[in-house]
């Protein structure tokens, strides 16, 4: 038993536990036989990341919960199976190497980078039907159970194995361009800042640019990069673990890593791994700390995010850290604060001091996307860019005050010049929505959109530093 009286991870535990206990975003299927079959297949396949990796992602973590790095997670809010393609994957891995370097030079710290990618193809949804033309039909709940198209709404088992395939594709392409140069930081970088309007922001912005530029020529001048570490960078994965049976399939008792500390407490040298993504976290819809979610998350190995929204209450805080982390080993758990820029202020203090209180030591990550969420009189959903700074600017100055470390930024994203979120230099207004609203959920931030928030963050650290 652990200090506090929870249970330990492994005790009382399997990866079909979660069965037991009450679920929510329940997916209901018509034909058994078909489930059955698509599962086993899964449960055959080999894994599509490593223990190795996980401890690796795990270890980076830890130095983010106590300070010493930073962590950039983004990407897609439902990815789609036509997205594995080398173009938008390669924009995806651009763009995130392009903001942890703003991120790098203006925090001081080692960015830690995860993609919302190779596996994000679940979405929850409010509801579990919607009316389209004035028909009733079931929601689109991501790839991985049905179809966006309204001709394909059922749910369909064949596509958990085809979301295996499609992740299994995207990481290994990945990898791939990481091994052959594509994170070469001697290569030059299209910083694309002609979309910025205000010459005074745009020379700012630019000044940047050049002193990232001039640290690396000079790295490379004096030799200090002969070791290699500017030829590629590490590349984590994560999905929102939604659908139980499908992570279930491919959760694994695997040997743990040499340089893992967990190897201490397992007999076996053993462990539960979840083999589909490095990191996973529970949504604010399911984080009930008696249901199915919860229960299969505390007994995986893989570092895990918590999404903390505006109805999470302290206490109940504190007890899904207990339950999902007894052992409250430091860069297990990340908290995504989701309040919205109306709530930061009032809740983000009090979270943290309880967290603090209870002796865990976790990664603060900001998302400022899902609670700034709003409808255009039009009906189209739509962010604020400003709204997201604001998030994000009040998160850093609590921490401050608190404290504590803002760990990282957690962004729905895209390598596209998409028009979904209004605001920015690029001076995107309602009207301007409908240019290329290409979204199947949520409105993401495009890449000139994305790359200006890093700046915004990195002016936020340095100015910081010079106080």
């Amino acid at each position: 038993m652990a200090a506090n009286g929870s249970k330990t991870q492994s005790e009382d535990w399997t990866p079909s536990s979660w069965k037991s206990k009450p679920i929510k975003q329940i997916v209901t299927y018509e034909d058994a036989a078909a489930v059955s079959a698509a599962l086993t297949k899964l449960s055959s396949l080999p894994p599509i990341v490593t223990p190795t990796e996980i401890t690796k992602l795990k270890a980076g973590l830890k130095d983010a919960a106590l300070g010493k790095a930073f962590l950039l997670q983004g990407g897609d809010c439902a990815e789609l199976f036509s997205y594995c393609a080398d173009d938008a994957i390669d924009s995806k891995i651009k763009l995130l190497l392009q903001m942890s370097l703003v991120l790098i030079w203006g925090s001081n710290k080692p960015v830690i980078r995860i993609g919302r990618m190779a596996g994000q193809y679940a979405k929850p949804r409010s509801s579990p039907t919607e009316v389209v033309d004035g028909k009733e039909i079931p929601s689109f709940r991501g790839d991985i159970l049905n179809g966006f198209d309204t001709s394909a709404r059922h749910v369909d088992p064949e596509r958990l194995v085809s979301a295996y395939f499609h992740s299994a594709t995207t990481l290994n392409y990945v990898r791939g361009q990481l091994a052959s140069g594509i994170a070469d930081l001697h290569n030059p970088l299209d910083w694309g800042l002609g979309h910025v309007r205000d010459k005074d922001l745009q020379a700012k912005y630019q000044k940047i640019v050049h002193s990232i530029s001039d640290s690396l020529r000079f790295m490379r001048t004096i030799g200090a990069d002969t070791a290699g570490q500017l030829q590629t960078v590490d590349l984590f994965t994560s999905h929102e673990g939604l659908v139980l049976e499908y992570e279930q399939s491919l959760t694994r008792r695997l040997r743990h890593p040499a340089a893992s500390p967990q190897i201490q407490a397992s007999p076996d040298g053993k462990g539960w791994y979840n083999t589909a993504a490095h990191f996973l976290w529970i949504g604010d819809r399911t984080r009930q700390t008696d249901g199915a979610h919860v229960e299969y998350f505390r007994g995986i190995e893989n570092p895990i995010g918590i999404k903390v929204g505006p109805s999470m209450k302290s206490d109940e805080l504190i007890r899904l850290l207990d339950i999902v982390n007894p052992a409250k080993e430091i860069g297990k758990v990340t908290l995504i604060t989701r309040y919205g820029e109306d709530k930061v202020e009032t809740m983000l203090g009090p979270h943290i001091e309880a967290v603090k209180a209870s002796g865990h030591v976790v990664v603060w990550q900001c998302d400022p996307m899902h609670g700034n969420t709003r409808s255009t009189e039009a009906g189209i959903k739509t962010r604020h860019f400003s709204s997201i700074f604001s998030e994000l600017s009040s998160a850093l100055k609590i921490h401050k005050q608190h404290g504590s470390y803002l760990g990282g930024m957690h962004l729905e994203l895209t390598g596209d010049a998409v028009t979904e979120c209004v605001g920015g230099s690029q001076g995107l207004e309602e009207d301007d929505l409908s240019l290329n609203y290409t979204t199947y959920c949520d409105p993401r931030l495009n890449e000139k959109q994305a790359l200006e928030l890093a700046f915004l963050v990195a002016g936020h650290y340095r100015d910081d530093h010079q106080l």
